[in-house]
């Protein structure tokens, strides 16, 4: 089986793009296609759920206001008998105390409590209903939430059910336009995967490098094309004993395949391999086996695999496949490379898009 390294580059678009927007309960591609398909009927079943929780509300409600009116009742009678109890508590002193004068000194220190306690009465009969009142405020507050709430979804059932649903309505529309706009991302994942899963077939001699990355600071120069190449994405680098193959896949429908605004898949690969090229033949000398010959190269072929519609046309240095056909092209080309070789270009390789990662 293939040798496979990276995860492939829309995945990473899609992830990252789904993470700085707070959305991380999708864990596949499958899954965001299944959020997208069953949208409408997710939007609708939110509003039903919420049209059984409003109805579900304003049957239980009438119970729970007579129960807290009942309660408060209760609680009311508990602090007055409470209240009403300490003040009798206060009076009975009072009357104690002015029943013992035995002396000029007792009647002195009695005289002294019995202005504490008289005051003590006069605050407990002036706070008496603000404490009773106070002891059962919040329930109260609680009793008229409820009976306001009642009376509103009697009168008002439909604005109840959106007051209700239309935040978890709003988040889902958000969630559908964040995956709306990854939608190119979405199709060129499938398409990778697809790539992916095919090439995975090949022996455990071929490695595969997705999502290779790489920037050049200065750039490189392309005079033919009068291009300076800063940086260079590629979905697919396979390093195999026959050479290396850039792999750039299109998920296209045949509307794409017409559209002459999208940029020339074959532009790109010719562009990526004048930078590889470079950048292989540059530093051969360290993973190649001196030839007595002189100095061999390392094959390098283009290709663009395409899951959807495949274009009828041919060009020159890039090979337009079907995928069906991909590991047959693959397999054609005879080994030149030996063990040793292939893996120092794919470890190269590797290290190389592991550098530049954090630069583009």
């Amino acid at each position: 089986m293939c040798k496979v390294y990276n995860q492939i580059g829309s995945l990473t678009v899609i992830k990252s793009h789904l993470n700085a927007n707070g959305i991380y309960e999708y864990r596949s591609v499958r899954d965001l296609i299944d959020f997208r398909d069953n949208y409408s009927t997710a939007r609708e079943q939110i509003i039903e759920d919420h049209r059984v929780l409003i109805d579900e509300e304003r049957n239980t409600l009438p119970g729970e206001i007579t129960q807290l009116a009942d309660f408060i009742k209760t609680k009311r009678q508990e602090t007055e008998q409470q209240l009403q109890s300490e003040l009798e508590r206060l009076k009975q002193q009072l009357d104690v105390l002015s029943s013992h004068n035995s002396n000029i000194i007792q009647v002195i220190g009695n005289n002294v409590k019995k202005i504490g306690i008289k005051r003590n009465i006069r605050n407990s009969e002036r706070t008496f209903n603000s404490k009773i009142e106070s002891s059962h405020s919040h329930l109260t507050n609680d009793y008229n939430e409820k009976k306001h709430r009642y009376e509103y979804i009697n009168s008002n059932f439909d604005d109840a059910v959106t007051d209700s649903y239309l935040p978890h309505a709003k988040e889902l529309d958000r969630k559908k336009r964040i995956i709306d706009y990854l939608n190119s991302s979405i199709y060129g994942a499938l398409g990778e995967q697809k790539v992916v899963k095919e090439l995975e077939k090949l022996s455990d001699d071929h490695i595969l490098i997705n999502d290779f990355n790489c920037a050049f600071r200065p750039s490189i120069y392309n005079k033919a094309e009068d291009d300076h190449i800063m940086s260079i994405q590629i979905d697919h680098i396979l390093v195999s004993s026959s050479g290396v193959f850039i792999i750039e896949t299109k998920n296209w429908s045949k509307q794409s395949l017409n559209d002459r605004n999208f940029f020339s898949p074959v532009k790109q690969v010719k562009r990526t391999n004048f930078a590889l090229y470079l950048l292989l033949n540059g530093h051969k000398k360290s993973f190649l086996n001196k030839h007595p010959w002189g100095d061999t190269k390392i094959p390098i072929r283009n290709l663009v695999v395409f899951t959807g519609q495949k274009p009828t046309e041919e060009f020159q240095y890039v090979k337009l496949l079907a995928l069906n056909d991909m590991l047959g092209y693959i397999n054609y080309f005879k080994p030149c490379l030996s063990e040793f070789e292939t893996q120092q270009i794919a470890t190269y390789l590797l290290n190389l898009t592991t550098k530049n990662k954090s630069i583009l």
